[in-house]
């Protein structure tokens, strides 16, 4: 099945792949493998911030995740030429989570994105990943998570 018909079939639509906010590229693809900047969490009413483990909740992180989901799927779409289904595969993803020293959910808080992968892509959006704490992340929001994607 077509990634952009189960995106539908969701009721999941893809925002415009963000730009960056400073000197960087949004994607860089080597061979088959393309690498993608880290997406925050932010979507049309502008972006996620708080603090897990202090002034944001364990479902408010994991909504920001899934938002960095999408957003990193812009991406590979806007790589591909607009064409998501080039899409082969979620490589990896490393998830950096807002939050307080006490606070040790992050897992759970990316597990937004890999949910929203899983259920989009199926078999292709299994991945390996990393979910860490970071005492601040840009503009203060609650989630950053860059990916690697094989593609075609």
């Amino acid at each position: 099945m077509s990634h952009t018909v189960r995106l539908s079939e969701l009721g999941l639509t893809l925002p415009d792949a963000p730009m960056p906010a400073a000197n960087y590229v949004p994607t860089v693809r080597s061979g088959d493998l393309l690498f993608v900047s880290g997406q925050i969490s932010a979507d049309a009413g502008g972006m996620k911030v708080g603090k897990l483990g202090a002034d944001a909740t364990l479902e408010q992180g994991v909504e920001a995740a899934r938002l960095c989901a999408l957003s990193l799927l812009a991406q590979v779409k806007a790589a591909c030429g607009g064409d998501l289904d080039r899409l082969e595969q979620v490589v990896k993803l490393t998830g950096f989570v807002n939050s307080t020293p006490e606070f040790d959910q992050q897992p759970k808080i990316i597990n937004g994105a890999s949910d929203l992968l899983a259920d989009v892509l199926g078999d292709a959006g299994k991945h390996s990943r990393s979910a860490v704490s970071a005492a601040s992340l840009p503009f203060g929001v609650m989630v950053e998570i860059e990916g690697i994607f094989r593609v075609r």
